[in-house]
């Protein structure tokens, strides 16, 4: 006996996903069911999926909501291959446009909407792009990396960085090493991390600044999903290893130029200490039924 499942398709700068609403906690779907929402082939397809929760029905929830009690909704995310996952920059903002349009949450200009996840707390706001997410502290990973990947010649530094969910950032010489990248497979990490990392492939521009906003091209393969258009917290990764790389004297406003578009990362200083931004666009693009095998 299948289940019946009402959804929205919505997309971040081409990083796109399969939104569930079910205020209730009621719905509880399997790695598998996930995996087939998620198939381009068979399913809907998506990098992920989005399951719009209230905090108060779900456990691991309950003691974010004791720190932010406005956090009324949990966004539970999973991975393309129905993996659990911490945190997504593009989905939070696709969530957000969700229980907008859907009439669950509102956002006035120059408030917030706190949004719970697995990371913590996120707060997200309207920008002139679309939303900003302040993904909050972020942590550069001590421990050095190596990356292999295919087509790349040789294997290349990766810094860690830390933004609610892992990734290894890489720098490539030029514009042809990045787009020759073959990220049909996945890059290997080492040494291995121990829940996995997206890897991300930057090349700075050049001139690096202009008018204090640095910029940086990027490619990504996203762990439990493969390449994707884009990755939110992967952009936000990449501008800070590019920053920290570049130096004291580089900006804290970043343009990152991905397959799917353009998105903005700002660092700021908090009472506990920096918080890294990001904000761009989230679209909405068709909602419907599906049935699923049970």
């Amino acid at each position: 006996m299948g289940i019946s499942l009402a959804f929205t398709k919505g997309h971040g700068t081409g990083n796109d996903f399969v939104v569930i609403a079910d205020p209730n906690g009621e719905i509880d779907l399997s790695v598998d069911q996930v995996a087939a929402l998620c198939d381009r082939n068979f399913g809907i397809g998506g990098d992920g999926m989005l399951r719009a929760v209230r905090s108060e029905h779900v456990p691991e929830a309950q003691a974010l909501l004791a720190e932010e009690p406005a956090a009324e909704w949990f966004m539970d995310y999973r991975n393309a291959d129905g993996s659990v996952a911490e945190m997504c920059g593009n989905g939070i903002r696709v969530f957000a446009k969700f229980l907008l349009d859907h009439g669950h949450a509102q956002l006035e200009p120059g408030s917030t909407l706190p949004i719970a996840t697995r990371a913590g707390v996120r707060d997200v706001t309207r920008s002139s792009n679309g939303f900003q997410v302040d993904l909050g502290r972020w942590r550069l990973e001590a421990e050095d990396a190596l990356v292999r990947a295919r087509e790349l010649p040789v294997a290349r530094p990766g810094q860690g960085i830390n933004v609610g969910n892992p990734h290894v950032v890489v720098a490539v010489a030029d514009d042809a090493e990045l787009d020759g990248i073959d990220l049909a497979y996945a890059p290997i990490v080492e040494p291995r991390p121990e829940h996995g990392a997206n890897v991300e492939f930057v090349v700075p521009s050049d001139p690096l600044v202009v008018d204090g906003i640095g910029s940086i091209r990027m490619r990504v393969h996203e762990r439990g999903v493969g390449e994707t258009l884009s990755c939110g917290t992967g952009v936000a990764a990449a501008a800070l290893a590019v920053r920290h790389w570049a130096g004291p004297a580089a900006p804290d406003h970043w343009r990152v130029d991905v397959p799917g578009g353009t998105l903005a990362v700002r660092m700021f200083a908090t009472e506990e200490g920096e918080h890294v931004a990001l904000s761009g666009p989230a679209t909405l693009v068709y909602s419907g039924t599906i049935t699923l095998k049970g």
